[in-house]
Order: structure tokens, then sequence, then C-alpha cells
């Protein structure tokens, strides 16, 4: 079924997640956190600790990019849609950005505090990096710290690499040494999570030795506090006691820090009084068919892939189609059963399912897994959904680089004709990150360095 958006949509609200809700983010601290203290014992696992600086003109300067807006899309089916927008970056368009800027808040606190540099490291598939980069440059030229004293390392599967982008961090000569961009030549791509670790592991001992802090920063907790504003943000501009009926939350995810972080600010809320544990969304997880594995365990209770329907190659059309009645939490059509719909999207047996899970079970909600023939089948439906957004979709969906929110929309779309979502429930759809080709450009041969072994990663890092 396709149906046209049934109203106008209202106009969209906006706010800043780190400046609006700065008196809730040590209540998020403590919600996410056992020990918000530094860790300087163990080099390897290094951290600046919890503690924020003073938000002077600079440090608002660095957090002015973390913007959201809530931009009501009409409805489909009798449910309200609404876009929480987490992408308007211009510097990354995914909702990275909010996270990151809190990492390098942190860094500089620590940084002022103690005056001991740190060369903050992360393993990513493409968008966290890019956003940790767009973070230290700001804080670069918003003179908080300087290039020597915050440093970024970021390792990429090297298929990811047009999804990075060029910056001032890649132009200029200077930056580009001090903040090496690594692309992983290996497979599978998650690997570069293995390899940072062993680097780190095998490396920042030395570099404590020379006086300079490694923080390996993909850690669950670096993730979570920045996402617990959403829900702050969703309770200023329609909370959910008031909404009159059922919400629901969708997401398009690998390991769903974004909704884990969402949980935790819903937490905070309840906590203080502020909103029910009644009221609480339902959440729709949406995935795709190469690591389908969050849908899988929250269905089967396992990440094997025998969890899969079967599917058969359909004569004629160049589709598989899933056999017999077939399974609404899975493509009813895909192009390769394996196929990868965006690499952004690479996690594994993640260890954020069991939580999850248990989330969906308490407060409801389901998984759903959608294909790149669901996607372009929707595409032109989802493209008109966003027509009156300052920043839509591409008119050539060739253009399209980064598939999240069109993932989710089309999971939402699938969900509500399969009737997987309660009837007449409010749908949130977390836009945490759409870009096209003609949006940004990719970092050049000259400003990236391949690696495929920690050797390889200690050259480029530490000479």
């Amino acid at each position: 079924m396709i149906s046209e958006p049934a109203t106008i949509a209202p106009p969209a609200r906006s706010g800043n997640l780190l400046t609006d809700f700065a008196e809730l983010l040590p209540r998020a601290v403590a919600e996410c956190v056992t020990d918000p203290a530094p860790v300087t014992g163990d080099p390897a696992r290094f951290s600046p600790g919890f503690d924020l600086p003073r938000p002077d003109a600079g440090v608002q300067r660095l957090y002015s990019a973390a913007t959201t807006r809530w931009c009501p899309l009409g409805e489909y089916a009798g449910h309200r849609l609404t876009l929480l927008d987490l992408a308007s970056n211009p510097g990354t368009h995914t909702t990275k950005t909010f996270a990151s800027l809190l990492i390098v808040a942190r860094a500089i606190a620590y940084i002022r505090r103690t005056g001991e540099p740190i060369t903050i490291f992360s393993p990513t598939s493409a968008n966290k990096g890019t956003a940790l980069r767009d973070a230290v440059l700001r804080a670069i030229e918003a003179e908080l710290v300087t290039p020597e004293q915050l440093r970024v390392v970021i390792l990429a599967p090297e298929s990811c690499r047009d999804k990075l982008r060029a910056s001032r961090m890649s132009t200029d000569s200077t930056l580009r040494e001090l903040n090496p961009l690594l692309l992983y030549r290996g497979a599978p791509a998650e690997s570069v999570k293995r390899l940072g670790r062993e680097f780190v592991d095998a490396h920042a001992g030395q570099l404590k030795r020379e006086g300079r802090n490694l923080w390996f920063s993909l850690e669950l907790a670096n993730y979570l506090i920045a996402d617990t504003a959403r829900a702050f943000f969703e309770h200023a501009v329609d909370p959910t006691d008031v909404s009159g009926g059922p919400r629901w939350h969708a997401h398009a995810v690998s390991s769903a820090f974004g909704m884990l972080g969402y949980h935790h600010g819903r937490t905070v809320l309840e906590d203080a009084g502020l909103a029910t544990p009644a009221s609480r969304p339902a959440t729709l997880l949406v995935q795709h068919m190469a690591t389908a594995d969050m849908v899988l365990s929250l269905r089967t209770g396992s990440f094997e892939r025998h969890g899969l329907p079967r599917y058969s190659a359909e004569p004629g059309t160049g589709l598989h189609r899933q056999d017999g009645e077939g399974d609404p939490h899975f493509p009813t059509t895909t192009y390769d059963p394996d196929e990868t719909l965006d690499p952004t999207f690479y996690t594994r047996r993640p260890a954020t399912s069991p939580a999850m899970n248990e989330l969906i079970g308490r407060f409801g909600g389901d998984g759903i897994v959608v294909s790149l023939h669901e996607c372009l089948h929707r595409y032109p439906e989802i493209r008109a959904m966003l027509a009156g957004h300052e920043r839509g979709l591409p008119v050539d969906v060739r253009g399209l680089r980064e598939w999240s929110l069109v993932m989710a929309l089309t999971g939402v779309l699938n969900a509500v004709d399969r009737g997987l979502i309660t009837p007449g429930a409010d749908i949130v759809v977390h836009g945490s990150g759409w870009y096209s080709a003609d949006e940004y450009q990719p970092p050049g041969e000259s400003s990236t360095t391949t690696v495929t072994t920690v050797d390889d990663i200690a050259a480029a890092v530490i000479g």
C-alpha cells in the first residue's frame, strides 16, 4: 500500500542537544557511567573522565553544531509521522556529531586541567570518524586547544573511503600529518575494531612515555550520554505523557547506540518525575540483510543466519523472493539475501543486543530488515515526504551516499503495511544520517594512508 501524507505538516521546532539541556547532562552521566573519574593508571585504558569545560564563548562555538529539529511529516495509514532530524551539521550530516562534540569537550577539560596532550583513536565504518575529525577541527578553530594538544587518528575500512570527508584536516599539511586518516585493506571491514584495540594495547605505553595520552574512544558510554538528550528534546517539544496515544521510535541501527542512549534519557526523565514509564515509546529496529544481527537476536534469540527466511531466485526478474507465506520482519524481495545496502552498518554480534532486547521486551517494539529493492521502491514516496525539509533527498538515488534515513522510513512504512506497529500509534523516525555525493568531497589519495597491520598503524601514528 502506498499512501500520500494526509495532512499539511506544521512547522518544525529546533533546539541544541548540548546547550539546551546542560542541567540534565550530569544526570545523564550518572545514569550511563559507573565511575566518571579519569582513568590514568593503564595507558591502554586511558580516559579523560567526564568533566566538561566551563561553557565560555569558545565552548559555545564548539557546541553550536549540536542542533536538532522536530519535523512533522504528516500522516501515513492513520499514523502521525515525525522526523527527529539529527543530521543538520553540514560537517557530518549524521547523528555522530553530538557524541563527538562531547568526547572532544571532555578531552579539552582534561587538557586544560593537566596540560597533558591527548590523541583520540577511533575505528569507524566512516561516520563516527568523520564526526570526530569535524569536532577536533572545530575545537582548534575555536582556539580551545592547539593542534599539538588534541589530535585524532581514524581507522576505517578502505571500502568506506567514499563516505569519508575532506576538510582542513586533510588539506592543511600540518593538520593532515597530526591527524592521520588510515584505511584498512583487510577483511572483514569490522576488523578495524580489533586491529585498533591491538594497536592501543601495544603502543599506548610508548606514547605515554613520550608525553601523550592515547584515548581509544570506542566505548559505549562515550556515545550513550549525548544520545540521552534525544529524549530530553522530545520531552520539551512533544511530551509523550500528553500526546494522547501510543508512540513508537524507529531507527536504522548497526549497534543501536542511539536508541540505547534515548532509553537512558527516558530513565533520567522518569527518575526526575518528568515522565512516566507507562508512556515510554516502543522501539522499531531497522537493519539490512548483510548485518541483520539485532533483528535476528530479537526475533530468534540468536545471531545465527539460519534464522533468516529462505529465499529463492525468481525466474526472469533477477530478484530473490521469500519462500512460502513469508516472514513480515524480513524483505519480501531482495537482489541478494546477503546484500550490503550501506557499508556503515557493519557490526556483527553487537554486544548491545541483550540490552536492546530487554528494553523492547519491557516497553514494546519490534525489528524489521529492509532490502535495497524495497528502499528503491519506496524512494519516490519517501522523497515526497521530505519535500518540505530544508535538505531533502537527491532526485537521482544514485547520488545518495548515506542510507540511514531511507532505511528507517522504508522500515516504518513496511512495518505499518504489515501490521507490525500498534494501530494509530505516533511514529518518530530518528533521522540519524543522510547525505548525497554533491554535499561533500571524499579525501584524496594523498591525504590517506593504507594499513593492514598493527605495525602499519604504528608507523603512521608514531613514525
